[in-house]
């Protein structure tokens, strides 16, 4: 049968039109995204006092954002960056998706250090695929191919970090990622300098790719990621197509690097060279922010646009390379990165909404990272079915709509787990443990030694007083490590055994 080539086309054109027609009715959606930023990291008080951090930092643009949107002074990622944003990804708790440390650049190399009493457990060290039957990966239907398949331009820009080298999750256009910006299977960049190619003229493998137009400029990584995230988000824009752009800034992981835009004025505060460089990547961050609510705003479409502000754990309290005293960093929070208590999970999370939504609230609801795999899919108007992968997250979008709390909610227990040995030592949280959240408590199991910690948070946000022993809580001490323990014996999760 010979086709009318004319009427073909024209055929085409109308679908075509029709999809786009059908796509400018979706919001956009950004995911900004810091990596190590802790709870008290910017001049935005997430406490209900202003701290000296607080006081020291500069971020009016998270302010900014705060006022424009609600602000959760109880969200949750893991301790560490890769299983984060694998949760986020996929909408999997680490204690089911297993990837429970962060991977490795190349694949088949197991980041866990070695330890003289305890096993590294079976995890997935390679990191998550959405290709079923790659060792040691989890195997998920990623967001950004939902949101693709739906009528979403996909943009990744920065920091990607969901498998290592060698397997399909490590590329973001195996996940559904239109444009990749600098993102591969690297946790760290090897240098933030464009004077210095941002590390690309060495052998270091963690040197940034595709920012080859700002070699030899005078220009700072998080500014770069910024112009070129912008960038891509024209032809979207232009033909009212809808976008998701998830931008995730290699800051604020060492190596600490001054933005010489901002670093003088904290050495003149008095501040020690690295923490005043520390200090430096985080205004630098917060201006990549409001250059973001600049651009919205430029082209008419903040109302029409969400942002979900977040970070993949908490903040680096670490000496070297941070100075003073060793994990005090997130106080009054204990600890910091790679630890289970407050420090290491508890992170700075805004949500902005569109027009007609909530505008400056904070919301005291415990959230974690893995619920905003299902508030996105519920932003874009998307029901996923049949996924591949079991979702752990709750959909979050109704905070951004009413003023009312779900008191359900304050009670959901939120599961933390890290069976791996990230450090040297144990010390303030560090190795094989898992927590569970259950309202205003908090359960920590040490693995190693098979003791217990129980603290009142509404109390004792620092966890310095361990209730464990005290007969008034052990219903609900009780209740908790029951469930923890049925929740990781069905998730079959990770865990180490004795050598």
């Amino acid at each position: 049968m010979q086709i009318n080539t004319s009427y073909f086309l024209f055929i085409l054109c109308i679908l075509f039109h029709s999809n786009i027609a059908q796509a400018q009715k979706k919001a956009n959606i950004i995911v900004f995204m810091v990596d190590d930023m802790g709870w008290q990291d910017t001049s935005y008080p997430f406490d209900t006092v202003k701290s000296d951090f607080n006081k020291r930092f500069h971020t009016p643009n998270m302010e900014r954002l705060a006022k424009e949107g609600v602000a959760f002074t109880n969200a949750y990622s893991t301790p560490v960056c890769t299983p984060s944003r694998v949760s986020l990804i996929t909408g999997m708790n680490a204690s089911r998706h297993h990837v429970t440390n962060w991977t490795a650049p190349m694949r088949d190399q197991p980041t866990g250090r070695d330890d003289q009493q305890l096993e590294e457990p079976v995890w997935n060290h390679n990191g998550m695929s959405p290709v079923e039957g790659i060792p040691h990966t989890v195997f998920a239907k990623a967001l950004p191919q939902l949101l693709k398949d739906n009528g979403y331009f996909t943009i990744h820009a920065g920091k990607a970090h969901w498998a290592s080298a060698g397997t399909p999750g490590s590329n973001p256009y195996s996940l559904g990622f239109v444009v990749n910006i600098a993102g591969t299977s690297t946790g760290r960049p090897a240098h933030y300098w464009g004077e210095q190619n941002f590390g690309r003229n060495t052998n270091d493998y963690h040197g940034i790719e595709n920012l080859q137009e700002y070699f030899k400029q005078d220009i700072n990584l998080t500014e770069a990621l910024t112009r070129e995230a912008l960038k891509t988000l024209d032809f979207p824009i232009n033909n009212k197509i809808p976008f998701f752009l998830n931008l995730g800034h290699y800051a604020l992981h060492d190596p600490l690097m001054e933005d010489k835009r901002f670093y003088q004025k904290y050495l003149d505060q008095g501040l020690p060279a690295n923490e005043a460089k520390y200090a430096s990547m985080i205004e630098s961050m917060d201006k990549s922010l409001g250059d973001v609510m600049d651009y919205l705003e430029k082209k008419k479409i903040k109302d029409q646009t969400y942002i979900l502000f977040i970070s993949d754990n908490g903040g680096l309290s670490h000496t070297p390379p941070r100075v003073g005293t060793p994990h005090t960093h997130n106080k009054p929070l204990r600890s910091g990165k790679g630890s289970i208590y407050e420090g290491g999970i508890r992170i700075p999370f805004i949500m902005k909404g569109v027009k007609g939504d909530l505008i400056g609230k904070r919301d005291h609801t415990p959230v974690i990272i893995e619920d905003l795999f299902p508030t996105i899919l519920a932003m874009a108007k998307i029901t996923a079915k049949e996924l591949p992968q079991h979702v752990d997250g709750q959909n979050q979008l109704s905070h951004l709509k009413s003023a009312k709390i779900d008191k359900s909610a304050m009670d959901r227990p939120l599961i933390f787990h890290i069976p791996n040995k990230w450090t040297t030592n144990d010390v303030d949280g560090f190795n094989y443990r898992s927590g569970i959240r259950l309202g205003k408590y908090k359960l920590i199991w040490n693995m190693r030694d098979e003791s217990y910690e129980f603290y009142d948070l509404s109390q004792d946000l620092g966890e310095q007083n361990n209730l464990i022993q005290d007969e008034k809580l052990l219903t609900i001490i009780s209740v908790m490590k029951t469930e923890l323990h049925n929740t990781l014996e069905e998730r079959n999760a990770p865990i180490p055994k004795r050598k």
